[in-house]
């Protein structure tokens, strides 16, 4: 049964439509991601459900009330910003503890409940320190500890972790996977980064031009992205245009860079157009391959080497190759999926 649910949520932006029909549920203790680009409108759907920002029409509802007319302050949701937003004038204990006095509870419950979130992010003994003598890890775990002091019902993170460096972003990911599944409250996660999304969602839904246009579990959308442009996003493959020359099993699709079987699930005709997704692993070297290109980039990638072929498509493989090299590919049919 879902706790949250975001009902046809419309919003403009310059006469423009930003947000166009935006649906989607959270569960009890799930985490979802919103995933996508810069400007596709993941921001203001959260500061919507926040209560920060109204939306032309559409609704969100807690428990199955409607909540888009209760203000921000009054709802219980606790918002994590990329920026901290703390108070550079108080110290690490008296940022946390602010919600708690704008609820005027009792002095010794406020110092409770400001250790506490504190503990929960591996901020001990930070209490008296000013925020501004923190690096920038240590000010969103207090950023954190604010927001869960409260005990919200829904916890919000709106590009929390984009000011820090990678080493950081790793670490303070799986502070949070922790965090979130020990404390079992909601929480919708906004991000452009897919690995950031991968790692700590349940569900990702990828917004783009204002729409959600796919959505499913991390492993779900990785592998069956459904659309050049969530293929494209994500960067999961090639995308190769092709024209159809046998329907159906196998199927069977000509290219510019050769012909491949592919995985389909849609109904075609020999001649229709199609757009094809050719997984970059598990292609082999053959001279029999049916894809054939001269090697114009190498790169050592830890285990692999990703080469580049003069055709734009690029593959893994085991054994490295020499730039100028003519090489023959087979790519296995699981490695391509019809996208239209």
């Amino acid at each position: 049964m879902p706790v949250l649910r975001v009902r046809d949520i419309w919003k403009n932006y310059e006469g423009t439509p930003l947000l166009r029909g935006v649906s989607f549920d959270v569960a009890d203790g799930e985490t979802i991601c919103l995933l996508g680009p810069s400007g596709s409108g993941k921001s203001t759907l959260l500061r919507i459900i926040a209560g920060l920002e109204n939306a032309e029409s559409g609704c969100v509802e807690w428990e199955g009330r409607d909540i888009s007319a209760v203000p921000a302050h009054r709802r219980n949701f606790g918002l994590v910003f990329q920026d901290y937003a703390l108070f550079p004038h108080l110290t690490v204990a008296e940022n946390v503890a602010f919600g708690l006095r704008m609820q005027q509870l009792p002095r010794a419950e406020v110092a409770r409940r400001t250790a506490e979130a504190l503990e929960q992010v591996n901020l001990k003994g930070f209490a008296h320190r000013r925020v501004t003598d923190l690096s920038g890890g240590e000010q969103q775990r207090v950023a954190l500890a604010r927001a869960l002091a409260p005990r919200p019902r829904l916890l919000m993170f709106d590009e929390p972790l984009g000011a820090l460096d990678r080493a950081l972003r790793t670490e303070l990911l799986e502070e949070l996977r922790r965090l979130l599944r020990a404390s079992h409250i909601p929480a919708i996660y906004v991000t452009h980064d897919q690995e950031e999304a991968f790692a700590i969602a349940e569900r990702v839904l990828l917004l783009h031009e204002g729409q959600i246009v796919r959505a499913g579990s991390p492993a779900e959308v990785w592998d069956r992205p459904g659309s050049v442009w969530v293929a494209r996003f994500l960067g999961v493959g090639n995308i190769l245009r092709g024209e159809v020359i046998a329907p159906g099993e196998p199927f069977r699709v000509a290219t510019p860079a050769g012909s491949f079987e592919a995985r389909c699930t849609h109904e075609h005709r020999p001649g229709d157009v199609v757009d094809l997704l050719v997984r970059p692993q598990g292609a082999r070297r053959s001279p029999a391959g049916n894809l054939r290109g001269v090697v114009v980039d190498v790169v050592f990638q830890q285990d692999r080497f990703r080469l580049t072929l003069d055709n734009g498509l690029y593959f893994y493989l085991n054994e490295p190759c020499a730039i100028g090299e003519t090489i023959s590919l087979e790519i296995p049919a699981g490695a391509v999926q019809c996208l239209s």
